[in-house]
């Protein structure tokens, strides 16, 4: 089987334990896990069984949390700002709140990458907001959405700072969702069109050297 941890193939048996029978006798609490050969991490499995054992509903993954390839961030974001961003989807369906504080850490991660850096997050954002060089400010549609998210919840009311940067405040699932498309803007702008750039200034050094040409600056 495929180990959704690491994503290496491995030979093993799942092991069912039970976990719990309702009062009523309605049905029975199971949990399956299979330990990798490979990662040693477990993946774990949960369903009720009614009592007859005819029939079972569908198994559901507890552990890792499910996530959807499309979610992951693109290749030049680095790794572990890329990894707080899946976690940050993959939480979403069982807790908006938890979504919106990892989507928040990934914030404060790629604005101090840049070197925006203050005591936290509010303040960090209106460092690029206040960015007075050409070369690294916003462009305007992107602005408006990063201004507006100081203000969505009680983001205002719960200074996000070092120590408190997956602080949980109350967001509505909508406002959590908003946030993970802003990241995703960000991730286009510093990252994939950044490598983009380079990759086109690469080939064009490459050309101007065969040609026997100073390369471009």
């Amino acid at each position: 089987m495929l180990c959704e941890h690491c994503n290496n193939h491995f030979h093993g048996e799942w092991q069912i334990e039970v976990v719990g029978q309702n009062a009523r006798h309605l049905g029975i609490a199971r949990v399956r896990f299979v330990r990798c050969a490979a990662c040693k991490r477990f993946t774990v499995d949960a369903t009720v069984f009614d009592t007859a054992g005819a029939s079972s509903k569908d198994w559901f993954r507890l552990s890792p949390l499910p996530t959807n390839a499309a979610h992951k961030a693109p290749p030049e974001v680095p790794q572990e700002i890329g990894e707080v961003h899946v976690e940050a989807h993959a939480v979403l369906p069982v807790s908006a709140r938890a979504s919106a504080a990892l989507s928040r850490r990934c914030l404060q991660q790629i604005l101090r990458e840049r070197g925006y850096y203050a005591n936290d997050l509010k303040a960090e954002i209106e460092q690029l907001l206040n960015e007075t060089d050409a070369t690294r400010a916003l462009p305007a549609s992107l602005r408006e959405t990063i201004d507006a998210i100081r203000n969505f919840g009680n983001f205002s009311a719960h200074p996000i700072t070092e120590t408190t940067s997956l602080q949980v405040i109350d967001v509505e699932p909508h406002e959590a969702e908003w946030c993970l498309d802003i990241l995703d803007d960000l991730f286009e702008h510093f990252y994939v069109k950044l490598a983009e750039a380079r990759k086109r200034k690469e080939a064009l050094n490459a050309k101007l050297e065969a040609a026997g040409k100073p390369p471009a600056l």
